[in-house]
């Protein structure tokens, strides 16, 4: 049944490749993120909220777009330090603002005194700009997570800073944790932060029980993609629509509910979280980054990007293997706040406990974790419940850092 599946899903990227070079994907223009269309008019101040528009260059000259949040609804200035939101994977910064203010962490926070700030990853809806490449260049896409640590993290990071003079408190959620620890690891930007919390945590997956991810992963789907140069890969174009088709007719599979088969069963989401959620999500990303996701889960480890060629990986590396990143070298003093669900497929409890056990040398006053059993990887940006359950918790463990 695999085979035949995966000989199936060749014939629809085969089409879809031919159809990709084709078509031409303009980049944003920039002048939008101050008109009707931006984050700000569209998700902040039409809750009454001031917000401001910023773009920041990174290193390697993706222009990548961030919001602030300067006050509370009351119009109060910070009397906190800064925050800096992380969105995971197919997310941009809306992530934060999914629900009412009263739930939504990105106005929790400023209504609580912090100066907020909402970052969005390279190839987002808001973050398609660059200083001499465009989106429909396949080179625009020639990234993977890898790259958000060495270039978008300390980009945003560094901005936070030279514009409030103090460093920032994180927040990340799914990839959003993952290349915190990434950098955690090789003691980068550690004396930048005030300390992190991390919701959902990413590092191992190799248990990760999604079956629909899963299943994407044991036929190579990302590898199909990337190698038949399609460069962007695109949640709400039609090429996945008929991939996730073919996948979803495999025995074993329910796709009657994409973010339960995805996500794990969220206990706490409500039908206009979800409305709003499916208006401006999912976003795209590169293929090469799936492709290096997929390699996680596959292989066990924590390592950059495998160009699965001795020579490829020596020529990037400088050895024939990629170099990993050890969970084990994240500082002992650095203040991290973890919260991981019973519930979720994608930071399964298993993989956790694998990540936990690489800190068990951590200064116990420097470590929180928190286990909510009900939880599913979409609760913790997007559930009813969640300033009781998690943001409050967070905030209280900020107040100590």
């Amino acid at each position: 049944m695999a085979k035949i599946l995966h000989s199936s899903l060749l014939l629809i990227l085969l089409f879809v490749s031919a159809a990709a070079s084709r078509t031409k994907i303009h980049s944003i223009n920039y002048e939008d993120l101050h008109t009707s269309d931006g984050i700000c008019k569209t998700m902040v101040e039409k809750q009454g909220y001031a917000c401001q528009e910023h773009l920041v260059t990174t290193e390697d000259g993706y222009i990548l777009s961030m919001q602030r949040i300067p006050k509370a609804r009351s119009g109060e200035t910070p009397d906190q330090p800064p925050v800096l939101l992380q969105h995971g994977l197919f997310m941009d910064g809306i992530t934060w603002l999914l629900n009412s203010p009263d739930q939504s962490l990105a106005f929790i926070l400023a209504d609580n005194g912090y100066d907020v700030w909402l970052a969005n990853t390279r190839g987002t809806k808001y973050s398609r700009g660059h200083t001499t490449l465009n989106p429909n260049e396949s080179a625009y896409w020639d990234w993977s997570w890898d790259e958000l640590v060495a270039y978008d993290l300390p980009a945003t990071l560094q901005y936070v800073s030279d514009q409030t003079g103090q460093k920032p408190h994180y927040v990340g959620h799914s990839l959003g944790t993952l290349i915190a620890l990434a950098a955690f690891s090789e003691e980068k930007l550690v004396n930048m932060f005030r300390s992190a919390a991390l919701l959902s945590p990413i590092a191992h997956l190799n248990q990760i029980s999604s079956l629909l991810a899963r299943a994407a992963v044991d036929i190579f789907l990302a590898e199909d993609f990337y190698w038949l140069g399609v460069s962007e890969f695109n949640p709400k174009g039609a090429a996945v629509a008929k991939l996730l088709e073919a996948i979803c007719n495999n025995p074993g599979i329910d796709c009657n509910n994409l973010m339960t088969s995805f996500t794990g069963q969220n206990c706490c989401l409500n039908s206009s979280s979800s409305d709003v959620f499916l208006k401006h999500e999912p976003q795209s990303t590169a293929t090469k980054n799936l492709v290096h996701i997929a390699q996680m889960v596959r292989n066990g480890n924590i390592a950059m990007f495998d160009y699965d060629d001795k020579d490829e990986n020596k020529k990037h590396y400088g050895q024939p293997t990629p170099p990993a990143y050890n969970m084990t070298k994240i500082p002992n003093d650095l203040p991290l706040f973890l919260s991981y669900g019973g519930q979720d497929m994608l930071s399964d409890v298993n993989d956790v406990q694998v990540l936990l056990g690489s800190l068990k040398g951590h200064d116990v006053n420097k470590l929180v974790v928190q286990y909510i059993d009900d939880y599913a990887h979409a609760d913790f940006v997007m559930a009813v419940n969640a300033k009781q359950v998690v943001y409050d918790p967070l905030m209280a463990f900020f107040k100590l850092q």
